[in-house]
Formats: structure tokens, sequence, C-alpha cells
């Protein structure tokens, strides 16, 4: 069995295999070849936090995989970061523990942060001008950091509650490849950037659907549990194509929910992002079309991205 932290897996870890494989993990989950039971979730209200247990496999793979995350927002106050997690995996043949992944939730934020370099692949307009960033938090920094993989844009604009952590973030030294302004508000963003990505706890939402401009897509990535909410409804109603991780995750918690719960939307017009993976002509067709991904997080990302760290520490990727 290996066990590994933390700095072992940030040294062992690289990207370009890591998003094929998360790539290659929602076709396989929206083909139904893999096995993912619904989200186990605990919530605390004193301090406020939550813990999701997600677990899962894929049916012709030859893992499986249990992963506990956590987010407590009062923790930054005590200086520790507000995310937590380890990741386990185990042989699909035996049951035998394979590896241990004691990443304290950064494996989590990668897989997130590559899900929204894959959606800006599909579903991003030709040329983006501006990229948008609506938060200020760890998956923030990592959202543009793997969007270096999903466009050639370099400028972008952010914004968040607190203007002291939206500056910090502007002038993070890892990234210097981007020309970064902060937004005063979410009216100058939306009309500036026509790649939106909303990676925020907020409670309720923060972009609305008169604020989006024609040709832009936006992916929302903060929504991975009930009460949670980044979004208008409306917007779903007003977009053009309308992309999940998973179909039935959304129909129960997400920005999709509320869109669905309101009628504005069906379940039929919902479109996996494994299903745009398979056949790009579900995704975006004009420079025109408003888009909107919705990712939950799912488990197959934690079982592909567990499997890549724990093949590149027996030399095989």
């Amino acid at each position: 069995m290996k066990i590994l932290s933390r700095p072992q897996i940030e040294q062992l870890l690289s990207l370009p295999p890591v998003l094929q494989a998360i790539e290659q993990g929602f076709a396989i989950y929206s083909r139904g070849e893999a096995v993912i039971p619904p989200v186990a979730s605990l919530h605390f209200d004193h301090p406020p936090g939550d813990c999701h247990i997600k677990y899962g496999y894929a049916k012709n793979g030859s893992y499986y995989v249990v992963k506990i995350a956590s987010g407590f927002s009062d923790n930054p106050k005590l200086g520790i970061p507000a995310g937590n997690g380890l990741m386990l995996l185990f042989s699909k043949s035996t049951g035998e523990l394979l590896s241990v992944l004691l990443d304290e939730g950064y494996l989590t934020d990668i897989r997130t942060a590559a899900a929204g370099c894959i959606a800006a692949k599909y579903l991003g307009p030709k040329n983006v001008s501006c990229v948008g960033i609506v938060g200020t938090g760890a998956q923030s920094y990592y959202q543009l950091k793997l969007l270096e993989f999903g466009t050639t844009c370099r400028s972008a604009m952010i914004w968040g509650r607190d203007p002291v952590k939206a500056g910090k973030l502007k002038d993070h030294p890892d990234l210097k490849e981007w020309q970064i302004e902060v937004a005063k508000d979410l009216d100058v963003l939306a009309a500036a950037c026509n790649l939106i990505v909303t990676s925020t706890s907020s409670s309720k939402p923060l972009l609305f659907a008169d604020q989006i401009r024609p040709g832009t897509h936006i992916t929302a990535v903060g929504t991975d549990d009930f009460g949670k909410q980044e979004l208008d409804p409306q917007i779903f109603a007003k977009a053009d194509r309308r992309i999940v991780d998973s179909r039935s995750q959304c129909m129960l918690f997400g920005d999709t929910s509320y869109a669905i719960q309101q009628k504005l939307i069906q379940e039929e017009q919902l479109v996996e992002l494994g299903e745009v993976i398979a056949n790009p002509s579900l995704g975006r067709q004009s420079d025109t079309e408003i888009t909107v991904a919705d990712l939950t997080g799912v488990a197959i990302q934690d079982l592909q991205i567990a499997s890549a760290v724990y093949e590149q520490s027996l030399g095989l990727l």
C-alpha cells in the first residue's frame, strides 16, 4: 500500500494526463459504464461546514475510489484552509487498499478545475475576450491555472465580496501569465467577459440573466450541495445549451435544480458533459449562443485523478 502526502502528490501530478483522464471519465460516466452511487453528506452548523463522501468505479476499470472532502468556511479565521480531505484507492479485483492519498483537498480542487477547463474547451466561444472569475478562494485560483490549458485568452477579471482577497488573487505570483483586473461589480464583469466561472459557496444567486450578453459561456462549480446557489434560474431559460456533469445529480442539487423546480426548463433539455465530449455537435454551435455548464462534482472525477496519481507513483504514466 502506498501512502502519499500532499507534497508527494503535488510533485507527482502531471496535468496533461490528468486532464485527459478526467475527460475520458466524463465520457465513461455518460455512456453508463460507471457505478456512481448518490453522494453522502454531513452538514454542520456551529461552526458552519459540510463533508461529502463520494465513491464509485468504472465497470471496465481496475480500481474503486472513496473520497472524503470537507469544507469549513470559518477555517481561514483560524489560519487554516477551508477545505480538507483524502482519497482511498482500492483494487476492484480484490478489495485491497492500494493507496491512501492524503491530499488535504488538493486533488478535489484540481479535478474541479480540470472540469472547468474541459467545459471551456468544448463550450467556450471560439474567441474568448476576457475570462471572468466570480469568487476569490482556492478554487478561483485553480480555475485560472487550468484554464491556461483550455483557452488561449490571458485576460481575466475577478470579482469577490472581499476586495482585499480579490486584490491578493490578482497579484498571485503563480498567475503572472494573466493580465488581471478586479471588477467593481458583476455588471462590469459580465459586460467585459464572454467566459465566466463562478466558484463560490453562495446560498443565493450572484449572476442574473439580464447581465449575460450573447455568446457568453458560464461554468458554475460552487453549488456542490443542497442549499447552495450561484446562478439566477432564468439564466437556464435564456441559455441555448444547458450542460451538466450528471443529469441525475443536477436534478437534485446545483444551480440546474432551481430552474427545474421552477419549471423554467425540463430534464430533456439537459445534456451531460460526457455526451458533448463524445458528440461535440451537442455543444456550442455558434459564437452568439449562450451556454451554461453546471458542474456539481462526480465521483468519476475522483476515480480518474486518484488512479492517475497512483499510476504516476508506480511510473506507469
